[in-house]
């Protein structure tokens, strides 16, 4: 529990700037794994992030520490897909648990809580670029958004869903005997479509069932995250 001091410390230095507000929420995305080891403390600190509405917490299974032992049931190879991704982006040739990634941009490797909130400040000190905003229709989503500036594109529309909270407890692998909570456990993820933002953005898509959903536009595929809005 160590990690909480510090955690607690951070947040308060994210929230300290009057810039950071709910209709410009920042994104944080946990790439995570039930078979890592050094994972636990870095999901703690999501599960205080969801609880944020001027942040957007997104914990993203991955699978490639199945085959130590444990199978995570909420990995997926799209997110580390995703992971890899940002990766290339980046210039890096390898990917490992925990990161963060912060607005596309800021990666933070393993459980830094001081180092996530001041990235948190930072990208919510930032003027919006984007005003996007969503709204259910039945039984669809219907997403507008327009560019502030002058944005060069294209822009990659995602679409996602999350479930809340899950509790597991592990059998086997690095964390066998543990039971553990999540947080903020992505599912469903989608690209929608490119948008260019020389015009205003008009889409609908399916929306089924009633867990929370994440639209983000992100510059060129895994760039920097122009603007993003969920609905609980």
């Amino acid at each position: 529990m160590k990690h909480l001091l510090p955690l607690v410390t951070a947040l308060s230095l994210a929230t300290a700037y009057p810039a950071a507000s709910q209709q410009n929420p920042v994104v944080v995305e946990l790439f995570t794994s039930q078979g890592c080891s050094s994972c636990p403390p870095a999901d703690a600190m999501l599960e205080e992030l969801a609880e944020r509405d001027d942040v957007i917490a997104l914990a993203l299974h991955v699978d490639y520490w199945d085959y130590i032992g444990w199978e995570d049931p909420f990995g997926e190879a799209a997110h580390a897909d995703r992971q890899r991704a940002y990766a290339h982006t980046a210039g890096r040739r390898s990917i490992f648990t925990p990161e963060m990634i912060v607005q596309g941009e800021t990666d933070i490797v393993g459980a830094k809580p001081m180092k996530l909130g001041k990235a948190i400040a930072e990208h919510a000190q930032r003027a919006a670029q984007v005003e996007l905003t969503l709204a259910r229709e039945g039984n669809a989503l219907r997403i507008d958004a327009t560019a502030l500036e002058t944005l060069v594109g294209p822009v990659t529309v995602h679409m996602l869903r999350y479930t809340p909270h899950r509790t597991t407890e592990i059998e086997r692998g690095e964390n066998q005997g543990k039971t553990l909570g999540y947080a903020n456990i992505v599912e469903g993820w989608e690209v929608l479509g490119s948008w260019d933002p020389a015009a205003p953005l008009s889409m609908t898509s399916v929306l089924e069932g009633d867990k929370p959903v994440v639209v983000i536009l992100q510059s060129k595929g895994t760039g920097p995250i122009l603007a993003a809005q969920r609905l609980r």
